[in-house]
């Protein structure tokens, strides 16, 4: 076994090492699925892709939640649990839960908006 001596090579291996350990794993999102689900639902009569409408884009709480490590988990509750929303104009009511009860596909659904 041969050690590493020369300073780039070590740095190299070190960089590689630390990125190898801190990523994770990319898990693919089914896209489709979830633009389907998310359709089944009526999520997007609240919800826009682009653009925000009685609920905030898609696109707006991808980026409000980005580098959260909690984020997916957060999102599964809010789904999950009826939790109350606010309005623009102030009325509040409780966020509708999917009557899909397949953990995987609201899973896909939560990840596919967090990727936007």
């Amino acid at each position: 076994m041969q050690l590493i001596t020369k300073p780039a090579t070590l740095l190299a291996f070190a960089a590689a090492a630390a990125a190898f350990f801190t990523t994770q794993p990319s898990l693919a999102v089914d896209a489709a699925a979830a633009e389907k689900l998310a359709r089944q639902e009526g999520c997007l009569r609240c919800h826009g892709i682009d653009r925000a409408k009685d609920g905030p884009a898609y696109k707006q709480i991808a980026e409000k939640n980005r580098g959260k490590a909690d984020a997916e988990a957060r999102l599964v509750k809010h789904l999950s649990s009826g939790q109350k929303v606010k309005f623009e104009d102030g009325h509040e009511e409780e966020h509708k839960i999917p009557k899909t009860k397949d953990a995987d596909q609201i899973k896909n659904l939560i990840q596919w908006i967090l990727s936007l």
